[in-house]
């Protein structure tokens, strides 16, 4: 099977994974979605910056006896493994972010198909009197500090009330009432953020859809943020490159919009205008939204849209998607597109000096990446430098950089400290940008931290530059061995 082109929706997925030895674990025990389904997982395949004990590259689990929702299962962890992701793409991890960027120069738009379509087999609009999302989503708590039910895998889809371009985002959103939701667009850095502020001054609702479930290039890509994909720009259309055929959009049932057509439940509705006041946690009063991907818990937000729901479609037996907020899921959505984005500035700018980038898990793919550089004349001297500038650039979010030669594993950690602790010296290699606009959620980039940080969200970006001065490489060759298979000593 040709997995780029073949796997279309959650359910191919799943069958790659469920055929893929020890990629997939399925349970017919009762989980209750309130904490015990993420506490569960937490152990099995968590990883990224869970607190420990967790497990990195453990399988995905798709759980099919989900308290309070018969008949609909939950998966969790499709996403939190970079072989799985490579694997579903059809490539080598190594390869992602090189893959990733040619889909993104080479864009396949979506199409609206007419017809019946598979998110769509089952539909409840808000007007039935038993409507309620609590009882049609299963959406988990990562923890009981939660503010609520969250969506964390739903591709929020709308459309710009002036241009008429459409655009798709991963919002968190948490269910408030039996037809509300909260949606949380942080200030300035996202699209369908943008849409709503300009529906506001229009005194108009935004129509918007989320589809949940989807194919796993869909959730992947549509995390691409400026300045690779600017307003306007549909992400949907990466995705449609990475399988070589669009993705498929279907008319919404109440509202003047599209979904994802293969889509396993999808949420229709719209956010209010003006309603960028509601407070996130005023169910639980526990003063937090979700566990976030720095690893710790996120305050909750008094500034969340409001949006109302109009119905609720599905497919038969749907399955619900989630995942835990600071898993290698997220590390993997927001790390493998940043990785894109930079090697598609540093490629245009600097050809051939950087071989590869690693979205580092640490920083939850957005805070810190490894560049693995390389230096074949004396004048590549200080270019390594510029190719962390132009990273910054590439992804305003990011905060540090780690620069290390191409003879160094940007995938292996140990590899990477081996180099810091053996070509840097942190009085002459470290570089500091301070009072650069990074991310809200890093919890030391408040003023009570430090006198430089002059607002929330303002950090010190950092260069370490572990790699070998041109002229001393001879110096730092590494201990080379004889190269042979070991495989005759293995099971001779």
């Amino acid at each position: 099977m040709d997995y780029r082109t073949e796997i279309l929706d959650l359910r191919t997925a799943l069958s790659v994974l469920r055929n893929t030895p020890g990629q997939l674990v399925e349970t017919n025990v009762k989980v209750d979605p309130t904490a015990e389904l993420s506490g569960v997982y937490r152990y099995v395949g968590a990883g990224g910056t869970v607190r420990r004990p967790t497990h990195v590259n453990g399988p995905a689990m798709l759980f099919h006896n989900i308290k309070g929702h018969p008949g609909a299962s939950v998966a969790i962890g499709v996403l939190a493994s970079r072989e799985r992701v490579a694997n579903l793409f059809g490539c080598k991890k190594e390869e992602l972010g090189w893959l990733v960027k040619s889909c993104a120069e080479q864009p396949i738009e979506p199409i609206i198909v007419d017809g019946p379509a598979p998110a769509r087999e089952i539909v409840h609009l808000a007007t039935d009197p038993d409507f309620d999302l609590n009882r049609l989503i299963p959406a988990p708590t990562n923890t009981p500090l939660d503010a609520g039910p969250y969506i964390t895998l739903g591709m929020c889809y709308a459309t710009h009330p002036d241009t008429g371009r459409s655009d798709v985002t991963i919002h968190r959103m948490c269910i408030q009432s039996k037809d509300e939701l909260s949606i949380f667009l942080q200030p300035g850095s996202r699209h369908i953020g943008a849409m709503a502020e300009r529906a506001t001054e229009l005194n108009q609702p935004l129509p918007i859809s989320i589809s949940i479930g989807v194919d796993p290039a869909v959730e992947v890509l549509s995390c691409f943020e400026p300045p690779t994909t600017p307003l306007g720009f549909n992400e949907l259309s990466i995705a449609g490159a990475l399988r070589k055929r669009p993705v498929e959009l279907t008319k919404c049932v109440s509202i003047n919009e599209h979904a994802i057509a293969n889509a396993e439940y999808v949420i229709e509705g719209e956010i209010l205008p003006g309603s960028n006041h509601v407070v996130e946690d005023q169910n639980s009063h526990t003063g937090f939204a979700m566990p976030e991907f720095p690893g710790y818990n996120g305050p909750a937000s008094h500034e969340c849209w409001l949006l109302k729901v109009k119905a609720v479609t599905h497919r038969k037996d749907p399955i619900m998607q989630t995942c835990i907020g600071p898993s290698e899921e997220h590390v993997n959505m927001a790390g493998i597109p940043t990785e894109a984005s930079i090697l598609t500035m540093l490629d245009k700018a600097l050809p051939g000096k950087v071989l590869n980038c690693y979205s580092h898990r640490a920083g939850g793919g957005k805070y810190m990446v490894v560049l693995q550089c390389r230096k074949t004349v004396h004048t590549d001297e200080g270019k390594q430098r510029q190719a962390a500038l132009l990273a910054f650039s590439a992804f305003p979010e990011l905060k540090h950089v780690i620069l290390v030669d191409e003879d160094v594993d940007i995938f292996d950690t140990d590899d990477v400290l081996w180099a810091m602790n053996t070509r840097f010296q942190g009085d002459q290699d470290i570089i500091t940008i301070p009072g650069v606009r990074c991310h809200p959620l890093d919890p030391s980039s408040k003023p009570d931290y430090s006198p430089s940080i002059s607002d929330v969200g303002i950090s010190c970006k950092t260069i370490f530059d572990c790699t070998v001065p041109f002229h001393m490489k001879d110096r730092f060759a590494r201990a080379t061995f004889m190269e042979l298979d070991p495989e005759r000593w293995l099971h001779g």
